[in-house]
């Protein structure tokens, strides 16, 4: 079975399709490194949710159980939205949008209150914020690449 070049048909991924998979590996990776001693310091004392859990991702970000899966759930819909571009751009602006909700709760709520569920810490809160403009703006400004078939170009002969 050979395989002609001229009739393969291959679709270019916009820009927004690979930023919502880049979004989408990055919070997949997170959620992982989330659960790795050493990677995430004071591993033994991560609860399941709530501010009691002192574990910290990289020594920085407070983790806990529910945000590790929170990014692994966020991680695994960025690489499967990122399969067309109205899903990726939903994706970005959907996933901005929570994420400017999360930075309004973190940085509303009393960090030693049991309404600090997730947990937040003001890296947390930075970094929320960072995403949410972030994906909104690629999200909902990015330039679409135009999908068309690969065609190889004309050789020229001299």
């Amino acid at each position: 079975m050979s395989s002609d070049p001229r009739r393969t048909s291959a679709r270019k991924r916009s820009a927004t399709e690979m930023v919502a998979l880049a979004f989408g590996v990055v919070f997949l990776v997170v959620g992982i490194l989330g659960f790795i001693p050493g990677i995430t310091t004071d591993y033994d004392t991560m609860t399941w949710a709530g501010h009691h859990s002192d574990a910290k991702l990289l020594g920085i970000f407070e983790v806990s159980v529910l945000h590790n899966i929170i990014h692994l759930a966020f991680g695994v819909a960025g690489i499967l939205m990122a399969r067309s571009m109205g899903l990726a751009r939903t994706y970005l602006i959907g996933g901005g949008i929570v994420y400017f909700a999360v930075w309004i709760y973190g940085v509303s709520i009393d960090r030693d209150d049991a309404a600090n569920f997730i947990p937040v810490n003001d890296a947390d809160n930075w970094l929320h914020l960072g995403l949410a403009v972030a994906m909104i703006l690629i999200g909902g400004f990015l330039p679409p690449l135009e999908t068309r078939n690969a065609e190889p170009a004309a050789r020229r002969v001299d």
